[in-house]
Formats: structure tokens, sequence, C-alpha cells
């Protein structure tokens, strides 16, 4: 088997060779995102996909991120080093589905979260992240109705910031749903100075006890800005690799790794199963064979194209 700092020297020299660029979001594997061109949310690596000018983008991350790759870039090649990366809340909101709801409900403007598949976007007139979903949620005038999918949580959480009134579809992300509202209590109470910071795809209820509530670039960037504090994190663990760079004077705590009997060790991560389908030695092969490689229908990605390129217009 080839040792770490060969892979990482091939790897290397192969992104290099055929033009390549490596994508990557914060809940990677840390020896993923040290290797990555651009580390970022959905909305940053959305923005980068749509204006690289490389030939090959290699994405690490799950596979609707990739679809989103390969909308805005036809041309280009984009490979995603395991074709089973998934998302679970992706899986929550199927295309005939979501079809057949919207189809009863036509006088809504539908909003989906981009954690969705090329089909539900391509039903979508919008697409949002966390990181935009307020600001493209307050430009919809008052009078229209909003459909909002699929994460129930993150539409909970919109409806109190904005005051709409949404229709919510009923899906979820499993990594933020199993965070332990007992083990982030228990932690508040052995750390009672450090700061509560939240994606809002966790529930109403571990929203309650935050301090600051934001997407995984705005925890990076609040940790980042108040280095020093100690952090109580609800988000996938992935993105604690980067806050460490960031703010090395803090510490912090992962609620899903916490447990009183384990003595810190990660007994009940809530690292995403699909996200860390990726690896080094996947990346490589994919960039040395050129697969798995993201394909779609043209008329389908001409649809998808269209609810994404209006959100970037408003971002």
């Amino acid at each position: 088997m080839i040792n770490h700092d060969s892979l990482v020297a091939e790897i290397n020299k192969l992104r290099t060779e055929k033009n390549a660029i490596i994508l990557a979001h914060y809940y990677q594997d840390d020896e993923i995102q040290d290797i990555a061109d651009f580390i970022g949310d959905s909305l940053d690596l959305s923005k980068k996909a749509a204006s690289t000018d490389a030939d090959i983008i290699v994405f690490c991350g799950v596979k609707f991120m990739a679809e989103v790759a390969k909308i805005l870039n036809p041309t280009k090649t984009v490979l995603l080093p395991d074709m089973n990366a998934g998302c679970s809340l992706e899986d929550s909101c199927p295309p005939q589905s979501f079809a057949a709801f919207c189809n009863k409900h036509p006088e809504h403007y539908v909003i989906s979260y981009i954690n969705c598949s090329a089909e539900v976007k391509a039903l979508s007139d919008i697409i949002v992240t966390s990181s935009n979903a307020e600001k493209i949620v307050n430009s919809v005038p008052q009078d229209k109705e909003i459909i909002f999918a699929p994460d129930k949580h993150l539409g909970s959480y919109l409806i109190k910031q904005t005051g709409r009134d949404m229709l919510l579809w009923q899906g979820s992300c499993m990594v933020h749903e199993q965070f332990s509202y007992k083990d982030l209590i228990k932690l508040k109470t052995r750390y009672p100075a450090a700061k509560v910071i939240a994606h809002p795809e966790c529930p109403d209820h571990l929203l309650a006890e935050a301090d600051f509530i934001g997407s995984t670039s705005k925890l990076l960037n609040y940790t980042k800005e108040h280095n020093g504090l100690d952090f109580i994190v609800l988000t996938e663990p992935g993105i604690i690799h980067q806050m460490k760079k960031t703010a090395a004077d803090s510490n912090f705590f992962d609620v899903a790794g916490f447990s009183e009997d384990s003595k810190g060790s990660c007994e009940f991560c809530n690292n995403c199963p699909h996200m860390k389908l990726n690896t080094l030695e996947k990346l490589h092969a994919a960039l040395l064979s050129g697969k798995p490689e993201i394909t779609l229908d043209d008329n389908l990605r001409k649809r998808a194209a269209q609810s994404l390129n209006n959100m970037l217009e408003l971002s």
C-alpha cells in the first residue's frame, strides 16, 4: 500500500498534469481538507465551482454537491471519489413525491435547500444555502406563498427569523437530528463559560440552547472572531479541524462525542457517514482513472441550473 506522503505527492502531480481542482466541504476528513485547493460550505463551493477554469473538478463532498458543480459547468469533467456518498436530507425528499406535493400547491413559490437532488432543484424556483436562506426568503414578495424544502428544521428556523408562514416539507438531516440534548446540557454544566454554536439544521430544542446560530462558514467565522473563548459545537465535527486552525487559543467540545463514561472518546460521534466515504486513496484513484464521473441528462441539467443561477444572482 502506498504511504501517506507518496499518496499526497501523487495527487499533487496528477492535479497539475490534468489541470484539476480539488474542492472539499468542511465535513470531510482532516487529510482531505488539508490537500484541497479550496474548502468551503455549500454556497462557497457553488461559487467556486461556477468560476473555476480547471478542466477537471474533483468534488470531495457528497453527490448533490458534485451535481451542482456539473450543473454549473456542463463542459467540465466532475469527479466524486465515492459515488455512494449520498445525503440523508436528499433521501428524505424523493422527487416524485415532491412533485406531487408541489402540484397540490401550484400557487406557491418553491424554495429548496441545496441539500437535494438535481430533480428537486429542477422542480424549484430558487435554491438556498444556510448562508443565504434568510436573505432569499426575505426577497420573496409578501403576497407570495412559499413552499420550503426539504429541511423542516431549517425551515422552522427561517419562519422565526423572517416571519414568513412557509409550507414545510418534512425532511431532515440525520446528523443534526442525532445530537443528544442530555449530553448538550451536561457539557454546558461542565463548561459554563463555553459558547454554544449551532447549525440551523438542528431541531428547535437544541437551537434554543445556542448562543450563535449559523451556516458552517458563519460558525467558522464566529469562532475566529472570538478566538480564546471555548465552544460547544452543534454541527458535523469535521468543521472543528478548521476552527482549531483559525482559533488556536480556543477549546472545542463536540456534543456528539461527549460521554461521561467514554472520557472524551468518540463513542457517540455524529460524523456524517456519507461525507466520510471519501478518502485520499479514492481521491487518488479518481484523478488517475477519471472515474467515478458525474453525468446528468442535459434537459434536467438546464432546468436545475435555472434555480441555482437564481440563487447565485441574489448571492
